[in-house]
Parts: structure tokens; C-alpha cells; sequence
């Protein structure tokens, strides 16, 4: 299969940084964080967004038949576990609990689950893209240091995820000619700038503290997703094959400033 060499360089990518947090350990957590009313809201309902338990997207890897590509994606998920429970600890810390559910969160795993392989992962890099300017806006917009250490270490995580779904939906839409692919591409567009435009809604207070506006987090997404779909729809790559995501960085702006 095509891309087979990509993925084992990306599951010895995630196993790496799984051992380089090991070796790194936790934030201090001791120390406290202090969190405006808003932006605690908003952190407890992107914890829940990260808290699944990424069966379905393994047991669809897994049908894809490529054990290398499923090593990875179960590697993918512990990462986006160890999110949910690092803003978890980052809402102790701040002396607020988590919450159990948000319906922004149950609309977008019920569709993922209705899907194939190639369409959740395409619904699943629109929560993706979104995550790429959101812990951005947290660890840049926040006078805490607790969470701006803990928004970076997540948007890391998030700088490599982008790239790997990328490459598996090359695979997936290279046999797909140019005309097969635009009704998908727009479809996926139509999600990515309804999704936004709710999210940015539903979190506008959290995103003004943080010093981004509702429209202005609205067109950041969508000036992301634009440099994102050509690389997930053709084979031009946004970042090299072994998983380095300074590339990527560079290529959207997201330095640490």
C-alpha cells in the first residue's frame, strides 16, 4: 500500500515522544493556575472534545488492514488522551472541576462514528485545524504559566497530528481523479467553516480574553485549512515524512512568538 514506509516513520515518531515526555515528566501542577471564569469554560469543554477513547477510529484502522498505520493511530489516540488528562490537571490546578459532556462535542463524535475511515478522519482534521489555533490563542493569549506550558505542549502534539492525517488521506483519495474529489473538498470546506463559525461562537468570551476576536479566530482556521486540504487531496507534503513538524510550523505561522 501506498504510504506504508510514511507511517512506520510516524509510529517511531509517536513512540519517541512518548518517551521523551516520560523522560520530561508533568507540569508542575503544584504550583496552581489561575484561570479567567471564560476561559475556564472553554478548556472544560476542549477536555471533553479530547477525552474519547479512540476505539472507533482504531477498530476502522484496524479494518484498513495496514498494522503499521493501526500502531500509529493507537499511538495518536494515547496522545490525545494525555490531553484530556493534562486539562484536567490544569482545571485542578486552577480550583475548577471537568465536566461530563458539551453537545458541540457529542455532534461531532456521533458524525465521525456514522463514517468510513476517509471521512472521519476528514471530520476529525476539522477539529484538528480548529485545535491548531485555539491552544495557540490559550498558550499566547494567557498571563498563566501553568497553561501556557500546557497549551504548548499540546499544540507540539497537535503540529504532528495534522501532517499524519494528511498523509493517510493521500492514500486515501489517491486513486480518486480531480473531478471525484471536489464535491468531498467542498463538503469538507462547507464543515470546517460551519464548525468554526459555532465554535468560535459557543467560546467568544474565553477567545476575547485571550486576546482573539470571534471573526479573527474565523479566518485563521480558515486561512490554516486552506494551506492544509491541497496536501490531504494531492501528494504535495506539508511536512517531511519523518514526522518533523517545523516545517509545518513555519508553513502556518505558528511559531512561538
Amino acid at each position: 500500500m501506498q504510504g506504508v514506509d510514511e507511517f512506520s516513520r510516524w509510529a517511531t515518531e509517536f513512540e519517541a515522544r512518548k518517551v521523551a515526555r516520560a523522560a520530561a515528566g508533568d507540569p508542575e501542577w503544584g504550583r496552581g493556575a489561575k484561570l479567567d471564569l471564560a476561559v475556564v469554560r472553554s478548556v472544560q469543554r476542549f477536555q471533553v472534545g479530547e477525552s474519547g477513547d479512540g476505539a472507533n477510529l482504531i477498530a476502522k484502522a484496524e479494518a484498513a488492514g495496514d498494522p503499521t498505520y493501526t500502531a500509529a493511530v493507537r499511538l495518536f489516540v494515547a496522545e490525545e488522551i494525555n490531553h484530556a488528562r493534562m486539562l484536567g490537571l490544569l482545571l485542578e490546578a486552577g480550583g475548577s472541576a471537568t465536566i461530563r459532556a458539551h453537545w458541540s462535542d457529542t455532534v461531532f463524535v456521533r458524525l465521525r462514528r456514522a463514517l468510513g475511515l476517509r471521512l472521519e478522519l476528514m471530520v476529525l482534521m476539522v477539529a484538528e485545524v480548529v485545535a491548531l489555533r485555539y491552544y495557540r490563542a490559550l498558550r499566547d493569549g494567557t498571563d498563566d504559566p501553568l497553561t501556557a506550558q500546557v497549551a504548548g505542549l499540546i499544540l507540539n502534539d497537535e503540529l504532528r497530528h495534522v501532517p499524519f492525517h494528511c498523509h493517510r488521506l493521500r492514500v486515501a483519495f489517491a486513486k480518486s481523479s480531480a473531478r471525484a474529489r471536489l464535491i468531498p473538498v467542498l463538503l469538507w470546506w462547507i464543515v470546517l467553516v460551519g464548525a468554526t463559525m459555532v465554535i468560535a461562537a459557543d467560546h467568544g468570551p474565553a477567545l476575547r480574553r485571550l486576546g482573539v476576536s470571534r471573526a479573527g479566530f474565523v479566518l485563521d482556521v480558515i486561512a490554516l485549512f486552506k494551506g492544509i486540504v491541497p496536501t490531504a487531496v494531492s501528494g504535495r507534503p506539508l511536512a517531511r515524512t519523518d514526522g518533523e513538524p517545523v516545517p509545518l510550523r513555519a508553513a502556518l505561522g505558528l511559531a512561538k512568538h
